[in-house]
């Protein structure tokens, strides 16, 4: 690929995604819509070796070593990393303003050179510019979008405003292990719909150091629906909005890190309250990691999550191979999936990429 060439189509769309605010928030898909999006399931091209992987930081901000990380890791899978200068902005705690973030996501999926597009880091700011993302601009053009953490905000907006399937998956800085680079590979770069998503089992010594780690059954049974889901955090700052997920006869996965129980109370019991989270058909829970070190008097974060989920009465399971741990799952947004407690299992039933 001509580097020049290359850089100068970049400018050029850059100039095409600088739309007023007001611009991208009136092409944005209406409400009315929303679910007639959703049953027009759009699946990204899936990636091959050589392909073109953009790198974003649509919310924290980026040290340059932590860049350097993420451009080594998505090498190492076979991919070309391609990032502009506004992924190192730093704008406090942001990694640029909220219209650079924007303009950046609008230019990879516009620009006909990436092929897909893995974001570097999560942290707090995707909620931010959720309102000025041009969806228009991303439904005509599907690419592969991943990440966790923060950016369950940006793959739960996308697919239900376009209906293209997007990946709660490892960040570039978290794509530094065998385990996250084979399991993404095996969901972004094969048309597979008979992938079987199955936990790391944990040893006895590992649950014995740390108790989020156990995994149990929290209510039996099988249960078919499409896959949603994230961060805890995110879920919970959803909830409400004009983004806020509709959870009605789907699989919801969730995860989240460095929680006291009682705040895992409140954000479940949000959930809860909300429209459309009691019609889910079962509920997958991550490892919710230092998330049972309560700092005062204290339920248990087990006793918690029976409390809140149990009476459900749907399928549900608790610690599942996702979100802030070493080794996590890919799983795709917006896929029909079965949930099999007995096998502890997730069984993708559809293509999460095309041909």
């Amino acid at each position: 690929m001509n580097r020049r060439k290359f850089i100068a189509r970049g400018v050029q769309v850059s100039a095409l995604t600088a739309v007023p605010m007001g611009t991208a928030i009136s092409q944005q898909i209406p409400e009315t819509l929303q679910k007639a999006q959703e049953d027009t399931i759009i699946l990204p091209k899936k990636l091959k070796k050589g392909d073109t992987v953009g790198l974003i930081a649509p919310g924290y901000a980026l040290s340059s070593d932590a860049l350097q990380n993420a451009i080594t890791n998505v090498k190492t899978m076979g991919f070309v990393p391609y990032h502009t200068p506004r992924i190192e902005g730093n704008f406090g705690y942001l990694s640029n303003t909220d219209e650079a973030r924007v303009a950046d996501l609008h230019e990879m999926f516009l620009n006909p050179d990436i092929d897909g597009i893995v974001c570097a880091r999560g942290g707090y700011g995707c909620t931010r510019i959720l309102n000025q993302i041009n969806f228009e601009h991303i439904r005509q053009n599907p690419k592969v979008l991943v990440g966790f953490s923060d950016i369950t905000a940006l793959v739960n907006a996308i697919y239900q405003q376009t209906g293209l399937v997007t990946f709660h998956g490892p960040v570039g800085t978290t794509l530094d292990n065998e385990f996250n680079r084979s399991h993404l590979e095996d969901i972004i770069c094969h048309a597979n719909n008979s992938i079987a998503l199955t936990p790391e089992t944990y040893s006895s010594q590992t649950v014995a150091d740390d108790a989020t780690f156990e995994q149990y059954v929290i209510n039996s049974g099988k249960a078919t629906g499409k896959l949603v889901g994230g961060n805890l955090s995110l879920l919970s700052a959803m909830t409400g909005t004009e983004f806020d997920i509709d959870y009605t006869d789907k699989i919801v996965f969730i995860e989240d890190i460095d929680e006291d129980p009682y705040r895992i109370d409140r954000m479940l019991t949000q959930l809860l309250d909300s429209k459309t989270f009691k019609n889910a058909r079962g509920i997958v829970l991550g490892v919710f990691k230092g998330c049972n070190e309560p700092k005062r008097v204290s339920f248990s974060l087990r006793e918690v999550i029976l409390d809140r989920i149990k009476p459900l009465n749907i399928p549900s399971i608790y610690g599942f191979s996702i979100g802030h741990i070493k080794k996590h799952l890919t799983i795709p947004v917006g896929i029909e999936a079965t949930l099999d407690t007995k096998n502890f299992n997730l069984q993708l039933l559809e293509n999460s990429v095309a041909s």
